[in-house]
Order: C-alpha cells, then structure tokens, then sequence
C-alpha cells in the first residue's frame, strides 16, 4: 500500500467548502483525470452513496467506483473504492478545518493498493500522484472558489 496527500487552504467558508467537496460531481472541475461522474441513488451526498466515473490515467481508460463511507459535516469525508482496477485507493478522504477569516484548511489523502501486476504499479501510481498533489490541491482551491 502507498499513501499520497496535499494540505490547501481555501479562501471560503468551512460550510461551503464541504459543501462543494461532499459532491463527488464537481471532481470533474478540478481532476483533469475525470472524464464523466455520475451518483447513485441521486439527491445529496450520504453514507452509502457511490459515484461511478470514467477516468483516464497514464494513457488508460477505467471505470471507477467510489462508495462514500463516512460523512461528517462539516470536517471529514471518506470513501472507499468498490472497483476492481490494478491500483485502487483503498481509502481517501479529506479533513476540513475552520481557519480565522472564513478560510479553510484541506487535507486530501487517498492509500492506494495494488492488485494482481498491479501490486508491481502502485509504487509508480503513489509516486506520480504525490508529484501532482500540491498542484492537485491548488487545482481544489481554484475549484471551490471560483464556484
């Protein structure tokens, strides 16, 4: 297992920045990866929920599946990914904390696990992925601000 994160702070409220994160939906505006998400059952983000996405990632396209295992509004979420592809991420999350000044603190973290030839890419996948992460994290901040 490897693990990846970023820590952004985000000149918006804690309220609206969970808001804006609790919908896996809007991972499009910020992931570059996503190309379609979709949410089952529809209406808002609750334990349970699964978003199914396509994304593409070093030239490959796959399907993903994220169930939404712990929601607490407004400073922690997590997930789980259902799908079955060689590098998974086990669990992810982000941590919000209320900073002075209406901002916002965000911690986003997934660990990622290898299955099958992918127990031999999930050191490549975690090396990329915390190469990108602080660009990741200014791509979240863009996101929820300019929504």
């Amino acid at each position: 297992m490897a693990r990846f994160e970023a820590t952004v702070d985000i000149d918006r409220p804690v309220e609206e920045v969970f808001a804006f994160l609790a919908d896996g939906e809007n991972d499009r505006q910020f992931s570059p990866r996503v190309q379609d998400i979709s949410k089952d059952p529809a209406g808002p983000t609750v334990v349970g929920t699964v978003y199914r996405s396509t994304v593409k990632d070093a030239g490959m396209t796959t399907s993903r599946e994220f169930r939404i295992s712990e929601l607490v509004a407004p400073t922690r979420i997590r997930w789980n990914e259902l799908s079955a592809n060689l590098v998974t991420a086990r669990e992810g999350g982000y941590d919000l904390e209320s900073l002075p000044d209406g901002r916002t603190r965000v911690r986003i973290f997934n660990e990622l696990e290898g299955h099958r030839v992918g127990k031999l890419l999930v050191g490549i996948a975690a090396a990329a992925a915390r190469k990108d992460a602080p660009a990741f994290g200014q791509r979240i901040k863009a996101a929820v601000e300019a929504s």
